[in-house]
């Protein structure tokens, strides 16, 4: 019986050692043996400057954002409130007056 963890894609027990890093045969994905540990951690948002993003927190936006399939521009200083953190590439849903749902990235807000 092997003592390795399993594969954290495909969850298959064949893993092997492959110089410093496991792999799984089955998928062909490569990981090291402490991220494991290191991917069961919460992920923390951040905003442009550092800070540290939590749902229901207001923002503002940095810089002038192009609303995709829209003529309309999201100007530098909106005011963003109570928004939601996500998984995913837009890490923030909110709504924003005037606009209506919207998704933003983190890098483009600063807390309030």
């Amino acid at each position: 019986m092997s003592t390795l963890p399993p594969c954290p894609q495909c969850n298959s027990g064949f893993t092997y050692h492959d110089g410093a890093q496991l792999v799984c045969p089955e998928c062909g994905h490569e990981w090291h043996p402490d991220a494991t540990a290191a991917g069961d951690e919460q992920r923390v948002w951040k905003d442009a400057h550092g800070n540290v993003l939590q749902d229901g927190d207001t923002v503002t936006l940095i810089k002038d954002l192009k609303v995709k399939g829209s003529s309309s521009v999201l100007k530098v200083g909106t005011k963003v409130k109570n928004i939601r953190l996500v998984e995913g590439d837009h890490d923030i849903d909110c709504r924003i007056d005037g606009f209506g749902s919207m998704q933003l990235k983190s890098e483009f807000v600063k807390k309030v």
